[in-house]
């Protein structure tokens, strides 16, 4: 692990520390343990968000090389495992997926393709989640001034979105390749993409596609709507039940700023800090909104405990071995 790495995940514990310590960490313990048999229900909704991923970049394949669903599945699951469990800037897990589906026989430009349109589309989505969420949030009279540094990041994001689409037709990948020989064995990612050049050309013609990137971009916006359910039944688990637009307004700006936040592995701090801000305006106290930022963290234990673990075995070596060694 990076310094830099080292010293976000440290930053964003001792912010976690803090709010739990501000707020009371036996009432915000309390809170958590009353939701009970509905952090299963929770994780178990997971699956649905995961399913309904995994249908959009389905789309994405050539007939001819797609894993079946089934395998596609896990491989959604490894992915968002990695990326919630592990210290790799919420990506890792996009990269381990595409080596998957190359290991499943999908050739490698193809494979990374898929994850790098899939991926972009996801960012797109949440975007416009995000867009949907703020302007519910000023409709409904509840805003503060913290909302126009919202609209602010609001801004950035659809420029450096902007851009990166821009750049995956110029080259991107080639050029990263070149930085990437410098740091790293070069053969570790042929397997991946084969040759940079080959990645590039496939992510342009993949984007001439219209019809299969537009429906992969509908299966993403309608996982980030449903994401909202997860809120609704934690608070509902937790006896404090809102109502749709409230829970939509919760998860999709809370979400904005665990991803503003990447650099923190987990978002660690930042979202739970996040939703203090905003179930406050929202009329939650920070207890209540600390104890449903817990419950989302025991979540991403329970489902991605187990997806770490089918991440080893499709690698085909055993959990310990696999942490043990280089890939």
């Amino acid at each position: 692990m990076k310094r830099a790495t080292i010293l976000a995940l440290l930053l964003g514990a001792v912010l976690f520390v803090v709010l739990l310590w501000h707020y009371g960490a036996g009432e915000i313990a309390a809170a958590t343990a009353a939701a009970g048999w509905g952090l299963l229900y929770v994780s178990a909704f997971r699956f649905v968000t995961i399913a309904t991923d995994t249908l959009g970049w389905r789309v994405l394949f050539s007939a001819p090389n797609c894993p079946p669903l089934g395998r596609l599945f896990l491989f959604r699951w490894v992915g968002e495992a990695v990326n919630s469990l592990l210290p790799v800037a919420q990506v890792g897990g996009d990269v381990a997926r595409a080596r998957l589906a190359a290991r499943a026989g999908v050739p490698g430009p193809e494979a990374g393709a898929t994850v790098v349109v899939d991926f972009t589309l996801g960012l797109v989505t949440q975007f416009l989640y995000t867009v949907l969420g703020a302007t519910l949030f000023m409709s409904a009279g509840r805003s503060g001034s913290e909302i126009r540094g919202l609209w602010i990041g609001l801004l950035i994001a659809a420029g450096v979105l902007i851009l990166f689409y821009l750049a995956q037709h110029f080259g991107l990948f080639r050029r990263l390749a070149g930085t990437l020989r410098l740091v790293s064995d070069e053969r570790r990612w042929g397997s991946l993409a084969g040759h940079a050049a080959g990645l590039d050309l496939a992510v342009s013609t993949l984007y001439g596609h219209r019809g299969r990137v537009a429906v992969c971009g509908f299966w993403r916006l309608a996982t980030w709507v449903l994401h909202t359910g997860e809120t609704w039944l934690a608070l509902y688990a937790l006896g404090y039940p809102v109502s749709w637009t409230d829970a939509f307004i919760l998860e999709c700006l809370g979400t904005a700023v665990r991803s503003a936040a990447f650099a923190i592995p987990g978002g660690l701090g930042v979202q739970e800090g996040g939703f203090v801000l905003i179930g406050m305006r929202l009329g939650l106290s920070p207890e209540v909104s600390l104890a449903l930022a817990l419950v989302k963290r025991v979540r991403e234990l329970l489902v991605g405990g187990p997806g770490l673990m089918v991440w080893a075995t499709l690698e085909g070596r055993g959990f310990a071995r696999f942490f043990s060694r280089r890939p």
